[in-house]
């Protein structure tokens, strides 16, 4: 789409604290980002924390701190709702003083009956305007009001959205909906709109589930006589079976993936990829997102979220990063399976392993994992499946390769694997039946890098040493 050079962009996120950042809120924030950094405008972040019952400090910082691992940087700092009620009630009164909004004195109770009929009749539930052309002196002495926004009746409105393309409503379809309740607090509708105003908003990229409210919204920025907004509604995120994104499908916020060991760029790539495509690049760097990055790739149907592909895609990640960012991020991981820090003798026999560790595991997780064998004390505490590996047979041919490798001057993967290879052909065995008591007496699991890379990693007195502790 064409961006006006003279008017900066300037998009924002405005999630609400009731809980973790969701998946989708977290491709929407990123969208946002990379269409102002793409344009080199402006991202903004702002808290909707007006629910004061569901909003919480927690959920503030969750967000927070899930946009941050996402690696998202905000132009300002973040906007709360919650502490613009008082400008959000002044627009209320410049449009009621303007007569584009109206004072209404219908009791809850009128507004319930006015329900159950339109219920009754199978008519449209919204508001029937009782009070839209009414002088407000026939109300009670003192009779509480809202104050609603006198909407256009005749003719219909066409929103040009980005993403959706031209979609219209009838203008009769959009009631005269309250901007100011009785109480004197705002609506969400008119609290988004005035702080979207307030922050220069130019671009709303959101969810089209907020679709419909572009309408109300839009007319409340006419009535102000207001700039309009460029709308770019992003289709929602469904699970793999086509149904809306729910619990059953999986962990729903991003923070839960973190902790599953998934990467901050691979969760980038793969939210990106979710909607919106750039040819057939399937690994985007950040670079290239920010270089490519349009709401012209934005498709209208919606995504499927696809945990196996997240995973595969993270493996990659992880074989393609740099070995020091790995043991950065596998370090602490180890030291909480281990309940101690590493040392530094110990990090740097990380360092040396990486580059055969990283290449099996398919998560951060796996790969701490994967890594604490090499810190083991002896003797090894077997897994189940060890355990069960090292019958009397097993605990024979120990015996015949510690001698044999005991007698190797040359400690190298090519020298280790040609000895254990002969073993093999001299038993007239697969080099797996050798193998697997060999890494069930090495690591304690079943589970692990090459076994002649285990050796290499452990040193020849050590390895030694764990097959001997076997064969007593």
């Amino acid at each position: 789409m064409n961006v006006n050079s003279s008017a900066p962009v300037v998009t924002r996120f405005a999630p609400s604290p009731t809980g973790f950042l969701h998946i989708g809120g977290a491709r929407t924030a990123m969208f946002n980002w990379l269409f102002a950094r793409h344009h080199g405008g402006k991202a903004l972040l702002r808290i909707e924390d007006t629910d004061k019952v569901r909003s919480t400090q927690e959920a503030i910082d969750a967000i927070l701190e899930g946009l941050d691992w996402l690696g998202l940087d905000w132009d300002d700092e973040p906007v709360f709702q919650s502490r613009r009620a008082e400008r959000h009630a002044e627009v209320a009164r410049e449009l009621l003083a303007s007569g584009n909004a109206y004072k209404c004195f219908a009791t809850p109770e009128e507004l319930a009956e006015m329900r159950e009929q339109q219920r009754a009749e199978k008519k449209p539930m919204r508001y029937d305007g009782r009070w839209r052309d009414r002088d407000p002196s026939e109300a009670p002495e003192g009779a509480p009001f809202a104050i609603r926004l006198k909407t256009e009746q005749q003719g219909k409105v066409t929103i040009a959205d980005a993403v959706q393309g031209d979609v219209s409503v009838q203008n009769s379809e959009i009631d005269d909906f309250i901007l100011l309740r009785s109480d004197g607090t705002p609506t969400y509708m008119l609290a988004v709109v005035v702080d979207d105003h307030d922050m220069g908003v130019t671009h709303l990229v959101r969810g089209d589930d907020h679709l419909n409210n572009a309408f109300r919204q839009l007319a409340l920025i006419r009535a102000m006589g207001w700039a309009e907004p460029v709308y770019a509604h992003i289709p929602l995120i469904h699970g793999n079976d086509g149904a809306k994104l729910s619990k059953r499908h999986g962990a729903l916020g991003v923070e839960a993936y973190r902790d599953m060991g998934i990467m901050s760029d691979a969760m980038f790539n793969y939210l990106l990829r979710l909607g919106w495509g750039h040819g057939d690049d399937e690994i985007i760097s950040r670079a290239q997102a920010i270089e490519w990055f349009d709401l012209a790739g934005v498709g209208k149907s919606p995504s499927r979220f696809d945990a196996k592909k997240l995973q595969n895609l993270n493996g990659q990640y992880i074989r393609e990063a740099d070995d020091s960012v790995l043991v950065a991020l596998t370090r602490p991981l180890i030291g909480k399976l281990m309940e101690r820090d590493l040392t530094d003798a110990e990090g740097e026999l990380l360092t040396q392993a990486m580059p055969v560790l990283k290449s099996r595991a398919k998560n951060l997780n796996e790969l701490a994992e994967n890594s604490v064998f090499l810190y083991k004390k002896r003797p090894l505490g077997l897994d189940e499946k060890a355990q069960a590996l090292l019958d009397a047979d097993a605990r024979h041919l120990l015996e015949s390769i510690h001698s044999a490798l005991a007698k190797l001057d040359d400690w190298t993967l090519e020298a280790t694997e040609d000895c254990v290879k002969a073993i093999a052909e001299a038993a007239e065995l697969g080099l797996g039946k050798l193998a697997q008591p060999m890494r069930a007496a090495l690591t304690g699991s079943t589970s692990s890098p090459g076994i002649f890379d285990v050796l290499v990693l452990l040193g020849k007195q050590e390895s030694l040493a764990r097959l001997e502790d076997q064969t007593k």
